[in-house]
């Protein structure tokens, strides 16, 4: 008996590929169909747009914002990378908005963004280098000093830094690393170990009326090099009193003033500053020498608070040494992440 074949039509036509892409391009469509014939796009989201000029404009005249009141100019420079996150919020809100206005002005604080920061997008790591150099604020509270130590000696560092150091931790921190380092000094709340021999220590005045810095010639192979150790004064952000930094300030004058009158022409400062490269509280330190980090790393390099970095507050700065690579190291029993670097000293002059 002959069998008939019957061929049934589906109700929206065509095979499962074919529905599937009709079915993307409906999605797709779907959002800009309202656009389509809306003579409104253009005076819609005039508050989103004014809110992205504003952005813009606090990222480009940062400088300009007074330190009079709480020290405000300060506060935003510290975080001012994160102004960045407002442009994706506001592409969105525009976007849900149907606002061709707002789209385009976001295009604007997305790039003074760029201009300011999209160079650290980049990976500037380098190979070679004759010294490496690392620093730590280790958390006077830390409970495991040893551990922190151990940590900080496996970053292969030939130089070391540590901040935060009190009189009962200083013997645990020297038994932990003297089998790496032959050599270290310690002044104050601040030491320095070292592969090479160390010279010239001393404690630098940093206006505290206690010992938060140091300086120590370092004989490296190929050349001698003055590192400076520096824990700067805390700030606080307090509802009655905005950004309290004077003493941090007072203190980075001093710090950039030792700097400059040093003899060598190889120079290293390795600590915690208490603020970031954009923070102009430290001019008298940054203006005269230039982050690793931003010379030779990769990203921000965020290394505070350990648990969700938020700002380099950590520097490690060179004047007549070249920056070969730059890298935040992983965390261990203090509330900031270790910071280190690779540096030729070989070739600076």
């Amino acid at each position: 008996m002959a069998q008939q074949a019957y061929v049934t039509e589906t109700a929206d036509g065509g095979s499962g590929p074919e529905r599937r892409r009709d079915r993307f391009r409906r999605l797709l469509g779907r959002p800009l169909s309202g656009w389509r014939g809306d003579r409104r796009i253009w005076r819609r989201g005039i508050v989103l747009a004014a809110l992205a000029v504003i952005v813009a404009l606090v990222m480009l005249l940062h400088a300009q914002i007074p330190n009079a009141i709480g020290n405000l100019g300060s506060l935003t420079e510290t975080f001012l990378p994160w102004l960045g996150l407002f442009v994706p919020v506001l592409l969105l809100v525009g976007f849900l908005r149907r606002s061709a206005t707002a789209l385009i002005a976001v295009l604007l604080p997305a790039a003074v963004w760029l201009n300011l920061f999209g160079g650290l997008l980049s990976d500037k790591n380098g190979t070679g280098g004759d010294l490496t150099v690392a620093t730590h604020n280790v958390n006077a509270d830390n409970a495991d000093p040893s551990g922190t130590a151990r940590d900080v000696a496996a970053s292969g560092a030939d130089v070391v830094a540590l901040e935060e150091l009190t009189t009962a931790a200083v013997p645990v921190y020297e038994r932990a690393l003297a089998s790496t380092y032959e050599y270290h000094a310690v002044e104050g709340t601040v030491g320095l170990w070292s592969k090479y021999p160390l010279t010239g220590v001393k404690a630098v005045d940093i206006k505290l009326g206690w010992t938060r810095a140091m300086r120590a010639t370092v004989a490296a192979p190929d050349g001698q090099v003055a590192v400076y150790v520096a824990h700067l004064p805390s700030v606080r952000v307090k509802m009655e009193a905005g950004f309290t930094a004077r003493q941090r300030d007072k203190s980075a004058n001093a710090l950039g003033e030792a700097i400059a009158d040093e003899k060598l022409p190889r120079k290293i400062l390795l600590g915690d500053l208490n603020g970031t490269m954009n923070d102009r509280a430290l001019n008298a330190v940054t203006s005269q020498m230039r982050s690793t980090q931003g010379a030779a790393g990769s990203g921000f390099g965020f290394s505070w608070p350990a648990s969700f970095p938020m700002a380099r507050i950590d520097q490690i700065m060179v004047q007549g040494v070249e920056p070969v690579s730059s890298w935040t190291l992983p965390e261990t029993g203090s509330d900031h992440l270790p910071v280190a670097a690779r540096v030729n000293i070989a070739t600076s002059s």
